[in-house]
Formats: C-alpha cells, sequence, structure tokens
C-alpha cells in the first residue's frame, strides 16, 4: 500500500509503484524532485498546446487574480468570459453563436447531450436517441459514459447507463457500412443527435478517418434535421492539424464541444456552443424551458483569462507552422517504423502519431501496455500506451532533439517487446 491518502485516475495501485513527485514544468518537459527532466510526449493527457507555463498565460492569470476569484456566473458575467465567447464565435465553425460554459470535457459533452434533447423536448418533437461510432470515449460522467464504447472503462456502472445506438467505426474500403447504417437510424425519425470525435477517436485507440467520411455525416444529419454534435475536447485546438477538426471536413456541427487545450493546459476549462436553433428552443417566456444545466465553478474568471491569452497566442505566434512541423517529422519517422515487423499499423492526423503493435491479446488492457509506460518512464520520458497502442501527441514547442528521443525509445520498444526485426 502506498503511503500517500490519493487516490490516483486510471491507477490501479496494486500493481503501481509508488508515485513521484513533479517539482516543475518547463516548455515540453516536467522536472522530478530530483532535478531529472521527462519529455512530457502525451502533453499530460493532451491538454498542453503550446507547452508548460507559456509566459504569456501565466501573466494572464497572474493579472486576473489581481481582480477577481469566482463569480457566480448565474447572476452576472465578467469581461474575461465575454471576451472569450466572442472570440470563441469568431474563430469556431459558421452557425454557433452561443458559448455555454463548464469545467471539463466531459461535462461539455454531457451538456451537448442535454442540449439536444431538450431541444426536440421543447419543440414537442419525439426524437430522443443518441447515435454514436463505434470505439468512442467521450468522457466520464453517466450521460458520457453511456455515449462511449462499452467495455473496461464502464463495466461495474451498466445499471446506470442508458442505450445509444451504435454506427460501426469507418473502416477504410468499408466506409459505406458507416453511413447506410447511419442513414437507417435518421429514418426512424427518432434520431436526436450523432456525437462524434471528427478525424480521431482518442482513447479507442487513435483511430483515424477521413475528412470526407465526416463531411458524408454531415450531409446525412442535416438531411434528416438530426443534431450533429462534434466532441473536438481531444482533436480541438490544432491536434490534428488544423485550428479544430471540423475545418478540414468544410463542416459546422449543431453543436460543438471544447476543453483541455482551450486555456493551453494551465487551467481547466470547457465550453460547449450551440447554435442559434437549439439556444432559440429553450429562449422562452415558460421558465420551464430553461437549460437546467451549471456547476459551482461556471466560466471561472482566472480559467477565461488564460483561454483568451492563448487565443492571443495563436494570433500571434506562428503555430501552424509548427503544427506542420511536427506533422512532416511524424509522417518521416513513421516510416521507418511501419517496417519493424511487429507493426501492424501506424496512424497520423497532424500532431497525433500512433503505432499499433502486433500482440497476441490487444485492446486497452493489453500486457504489453504497462510494461511499455513503465519502459518509458526509465528513459525520461511520459508516454502512455492504450494497450497495445503507443501514441505521441507532444506540445508545440517539442524540437527535433526531443522527437529523436521519443522515436529512439520507441523503436527500442518495439524491437524489445516484440521481437520486431528489419
Amino acid at each position: 500500500m502506498s503511503s500517500s491518502s490519493i487516490w490516483h485516475p486510471f491507477t490501479q495501485h496494486a500493481l503501481e509503484p509508488a508515485f513521484g513527485k513533479i517539482a516543475a514544468t518547463e516548455g515540453a518537459y516536467l522536472i522530478e524532485e530530483s532535478g531529472r527532466r521527462v519529455l512530457d510526449a502525451i502533453s499530460s493527457w493532451w491538454v498542453i498546446t503550446h507547452g508548460h507555463r507559456h509566459p504569456l498565460i501565466v501573466q494572464a492569470v497572474r493579472h486576473a487574480l489581481d481582480r477577481y476569484d469566482q463569480i457566480i456566473f448565474a447572476e452576472y458575467s465578467h469581461e474575461p468570459a465575454e471576451e472569450l465567447a466572442d472570440e470563441l464565435v469568431r474563430i469556431s465553425p459558421t452557425g454557433l453563436e452561443h458559448v455555454f460554459f463548464s469545467d471539463s470535457g466531459s461535462t461539455a459533452v454531457e451538456v451537448a447531450l442535454k442540449m439536444a434533447l431538450g431541444h426536440f423536448h421543447n419543440l414537442g418533437m419525439p426524437r430522443s436517441r443518441i447515435v454514436v461510432m463505434a470505439h468512442s470515449y467521450h468522457g466520464d460522467t453517466i450521460g458520457t459514459m453511456s455515449a462511449g464504447e462499452r467495455g473496461v472503462f464502464n463495466a461495474a456502472y451498466q445499471p446506470l447507463l442508458f442505450s445509444v445506438d451504435t454506427i460501426p467505426f469507418p473502416v477504410a474500403g468499408q466506409e459505406q457500412a458507416t453511413l447506410d447504417e447511419l442513414e437507417r437510424l435518421c429514418r426512424s425519425g427518432e434520431v436526436a443527435a450523432l456525437l462524434v470525435e471528427p478525424l480521431v477517436l482518442g482513447a479507442g485507440g487513435m483511430k483515424t478517418y477521413s475528412a470526407t467520411l465526416l463531411a458524408r455525416l454531415r450531409e446525412i444529419t442535416s438531411h434528416y434535421d438530426v443534431l450533429l454534435i462534434a466532441d473536438e475536447v481531444m482533436t480541438g485546438w490544432g491536434r490534428t492539424g488544423s485550428l479544430f477538426a471540423c475545418d478540414q471536413a468544410g463542416i459546422s456541427p449543431d453543436i460543438l464541444c471544447l476543453s483541455k487545450g482551450i486555456t493551453g493546459g494551465v487551467l481547466p476549462l470547457a465550453v460547449t456552443l450551440a447554435s442559434p436553433d437549439i439556444f432559440a428552443s429553450h429562449y422562452s417566456e415558460d421558465r420551464r424551458r430553461t437549460f437546467f444545466h451549471s456547476s459551482s465553478y461556471t466560466a471561472n474568471p482566472i480559467a477565461c483569462a488564460a483561454a483568451v491569452a492563448n487565443l492571443q497566442i495563436w494570433r500571434d505566434e506562428p503555430v501552424m507552422s509548427r503544427l506542420d512541423w511536427i506533422s512532416g517529422e511524424h509522417d518521416r519517422r513513421l516510416v521507418q517504423l511501419s517496417k519493424l515487423t511487429t507493426v501492424a499499423e501506424t496512424r497520423q492526423a497532424g500532431t497525433i502519431a500512433a503505432i499499433e503493435l502486433r500482440v497476441s491479446e490487444g485492446g486497452y488492457l493489453a500486457e504489453i501496455g504497462p510494461k511499455l509506460r513503465r519502459f518509458f518512464r526509465e528513459r525520461g520520458l511520459l508516454i502512455r500506451p492504450l494497450g497495445n497502442v503507443i501514441y505521441l501527441m507532444p506540445p508545440y514547442c517539442v524540437t527535433e532533439r526531443d522527437l529523436d528521443l521519443a522515436y529512439g525509445a520507441m523503436e527500442e520498444a518495439i524491437r524489445l517487446f516484440g521481437g520486431a526485426r528489419p
């Protein structure tokens, strides 16, 4: 048993050693108490974008703390939230004009589901089915677990979950099956919304599909007046090579969920953007049509100030050039790793690179996962494989030397644990 009283997330403490402590963070690195620097190759669960403690965001937080702490958002607004909301509407896909604040990716999606159901309820239309994509992960609240892939993540909580309809993941060459099933479900007239992770399924194994397929999903939902909810909690803020993944498909969802990189990873914050139609269905002199959702820390001013500074970085610094460079480096380096015999597949979307290993038993609980994680940690790398899928999602300040370290360790690990040969 650990001497610490802390219960860590996604951790089986019976199998884990005592957790070390991080004394500081800087750029692409975590700094342990001993002074050892650890490359944060997964951006601390995908939240760090420009690097740890970007000076502009740190300065904005300090300035906000001189003026604010939490303000009840059901009674008042404040300038950081107003400025952030205006800028989000400006840069997001067209047609998203209303911004609802929350605290995390899970709550952003939970809000989206409630918006969708509330929309049709208030219109007096009998639409309550949610359609999701196989292998999806949308969070750990009851609604988002219900919408996610059923399995080890949520088996214990099955009695709490509601049923959803699932379309198959669009495997290359079999995309039509996905489209046909979505159309069949929408034709029933019972579907309220399609909820998808655009272009990349994150915790489901970094599975990728095309922007063309995403555009076709939008066409079908539009034809049947079904809402499209884009869960860009992970894919937003440049991860797939564009500001938002939806941009690559040239589509606008009805609801857009954002979190993780919205503050550059400095503070927790989330938003759910909605179309005017969805806002209008809740706008009424009848208080029963109110959107009944909140949290105590809605639109925290300090977090909003950090997010405003993050948007300034996107405006003033060559962020897109950094994304293009990382994408090119992944592309070049994955070609070499794909030649190893135990590599089943390599996948990439912008700054995300993934390597799926051939093992006798794959999936999130694959035995190779913990072994790989320990191996990388010993070499000064924070890389948390999703079972037999090794992935990188580095901060945008990562250097060529950093990527040399990461890819060198990955090749060594593949050869050591998989017995791969050239």
